[in-house]
């Protein structure tokens, strides 16, 4: 659905808005995108909102107590502080990941535009009316075939790649693959030669970093549209296996099994007496603090019966993905100031430029580095970061299996 999104938000980019509608929704290209993406989301959470049923919350007589906003945050806090080894690993891949994609999800059409009207000899941004919509239509074009690739890869990797539970004993599975006889042994083969989720996420860092390290060294349209649009597939498997490994960790922990000696395993239904009384066990009620006993004693129980630990584990993931973001914009902007302080007075129409006139400026701008660039090489180098926590990852995972 992500690249579905993708596919969407960049196809609408590429028209030039302004003569389809006129100045209806904004005098210029970005602000006709924003409005259009504004009513998309309204549309879409408004479809979600209709249409989901949300559960009764039912909480303990001490809930409110237990519940304050100080009490919320330190849990969350400590929770972080003491995160399980597989958890806090996962949370590192992807904080260094995401400070290589910021950049790119960021600025990556701009640096495609730039690149164009940089070095495409017959381009000349002065001629144009809208230069930051030119730019922004000619990065989006390559957005667009990046996120084609993205979709293609969404729809096919889950079929060449093996989930993180298929190498687990046999009592520790969700299910025992049974192929049909004739195919069993074929079934087996291709099984054994697909890639597991760990070696293609790590993998996916590097071809990350590969096409981003030749950034700075691009002169053409084509090779920018190239290089954005191979990073469809490790951004696929970005917007997909850092939730599937917590997804796998978050289960693991909160629904525990007992693995019987002959490698079975069973999960403990609760009784009718451990249900503290209230409205009879329903899909719509959603129980908080639902064991009839003191609980201060015993907060892991608390988190496991009510699925509190998936969120908080969740939301620092989250946290672990938003982080990047203030560190990627902090290098940036140092980046910016570097390289291009008061670079670029070709967008700006009828202002005089200090020291010559706008060819000599356009003509420097050419030679020099682009700053963009440099963002995408840094964050590339933060790629390679996150392949080695990845790799790293593999070690704890083959420690604690």
């Amino acid at each position: 659905m992500i690249a579905i999104g993708h596919l969407a938000g960049y196809g609408v980019s590429t028209l030039d808005l302004l003569k389809v509608l006129g100045n209806t929704l904004g005098d210029s290209q970005f602000k006709q995108c924003t409005v259009i993406a504004a009513l998309a989301l309204l549309i879409s959470v408004g479809v979600t909102s209709w249409a989901v049923d949300e559960r009764v919350l039912i909480a303990s007589k001490d809930a409110d107590v237990k519940s304050g906003a100080v009490k919320v945050v330190a849990k969350i806090l400590k929770t972080t502080w003491n995160l399980p080894d597989r958890i806090r690993a996962i949370c590192w891949v992807q904080f260094w990941a995401w400070i290589g994609w910021f950049p790119f999800l960021f600025y990556s059409s701009t640096w495609v535009g730039e690149t164009y009207y940089r070095y495409t000899p017959s381009a000349s941004i002065a001629d144009s009316s809208d230069p930051l919509g030119d730019i922004g239509r000619i990065g989006s074009l390559s957005l667009l075939i990046f996120s084609i690739v993205t979709f293609i890869g969404s729809v096919f990797l889950p079929f060449v790649v093996r989930s993180p539970d298929s190498d687990a004993k046999p009592g520790q599975r969700n299910f025992t693959p049974r192929p049909p006889a004739a195919i069993a042994s074929l079934a087996k083969l291709l099984h054994g030669s697909k890639p597991d989720l760990l070696t293609a996420w790590m993998l996916s860092h590097l071809v990350f970093a590969g096409s981003m390290f030749l950034a700075p060294f691009v002169r053409s349209l084509h090779m920018a549209t190239v290089l954005v649009s191979i990073c469809g597939i490790p951004w696929a498997l970005a917007c997909w296996a850092p939730f599937t490994f917590m997804g796998t960790e978050v289960n693991r922990m909160t629904a525990p099994s007992t693995i019987l000696a002959n490698g079975s395993s069973y999960r403990r239904l609760p009784n009718a007496s451990d249900e503290f009384s209230g409205p009879a066990s329903s899909p719509n009620f959603l129980r908080l603090n639902h064991l009839d006993r003191d609980l201060e004693d015993d907060e892991e129980n608390e988190d496991s019966s009510t699925g509190e630990t998936a969120g908080i584990y969740l939301g620092i993931l989250n946290l672990f993905t938003t982080l990047p973001q203030f560190v990627g914009t902090f290098i940036s902007m140092i980046v910016f100031e570097i390289l291009e302080p008061g670079r670029h007075p070709e967008l700006h129409k009828g202002e005089d430029v200090e020291g010559g006139g706008k060819d000599d400026v356009v003509k420097k701008v050419t030679e020099g580095p682009n700053g963009i660039a440099v963002c995408l090489f840094i964050g590339a180098i933060c790629a390679v970061g996150a392949a080695y926590a990845t790799q790293r990852m593999r070690g704890l995972y083959k420690r604690t299996r």
